[in-house]
């Protein structure tokens, strides 16, 4: 039986621009104020790895994945390297998206670069080659288009169709006449900077830090740490 609360392990993608980097040691921050220190690791691009912090402490871990959509990463790499760390007592959550509070922050953001009411929209996403992740990118886009009562589109800005570009072109061509962009990513960086050549009339911010969204982490926290703890689940 767990008798202090357990660790918090955020686990993202990872990225070479300094901004995003940042912008994931800001939401440990902010999470650390309530949840006690926030360690932070990435799958892909830069270290530290999750079996790496992972392998430097023993404490029993909730592992929060900071992904707006489960894919490959979520499903695979996140329960790869939590075998590799050799951690016996780690639970991980579901990932940060899709879910309302996501949707709230978009609206918020379109909001903030002059959306209104009956103007089109592009939920922008990374992209990914699992339909698990494209189905969640979906689910956001429904979650977005029932708050603001408009049909949002999906568009990618790697690896699946149709690109962010094809999405604000197919809405112009069935006669809207403002196009905005609603960036679904966390941080700004190489993905978010390719939507301003996207031919849309505004790009929403990213996501970044929000209260809603630190709230949203120590959720996931908390679900997964009153879980009973036996050895790793996921």
């Amino acid at each position: 039986m767990i008798t202090t609360d357990p660790a918090l392990l955020l686990v993202a993608h990872g990225t070479r621009n300094p901004r995003g980097v940042e912008m994931i040691a800001r939401l440990a921050s902010e999470v650390s104020r309530t949840a006690g220190t926030a360690r932070v690791a990435f799958v892909d691009v830069l270290g530290p790895s999750p079996a790496e912090v992972l392998g430097d402490d023993s404490r029993p871990t909730v592992v929060v994945p900071a992904f707006l959509a489960s894919g490959y990463h979520v499903h695979t790499d996140v329960p790869r390297e939590i075998a590799e760390s050799g951690h016996r007592a780690v639970t991980v959550t579901d990932a940060l998206g899709p879910d309302p509070v996501l949707a709230r922050v978009l609206a918020r953001r379109l909001r903030e670069v002059g959306w209104r009411d009956g103007d089109a929209v592009v939920l922008a996403a990374a992209g990914s080659s699992d339909p698990r992740a494209l189905r969640d990118v979906r689910c956001a886009a429904r979650m977005l288009s029932s708050l603001i009562r408009t049909t949002v589109r999906v568009g990618y800005v790697a690896t699946a169709e149709p690109r962010v570009s094809e999405a604000v072109d197919a809405l112009r061509a069935q006669g809207a006449h403002r196009v905005f962009i609603a960036s679904y990513l966390l941080a700004d960086g190489l993905f978010h900077a390719r939507l301003h050549d996207a031919g849309a009339d505004g790009v929403a911010a990213p996501l970044g830090v929000d209260a809603d969204i630190v709230d949203l982490v120590l959720r996931r926290y908390r679900a997964g740490a009153a879980l009973p703890w036996t050895a790793v689940r996921s």
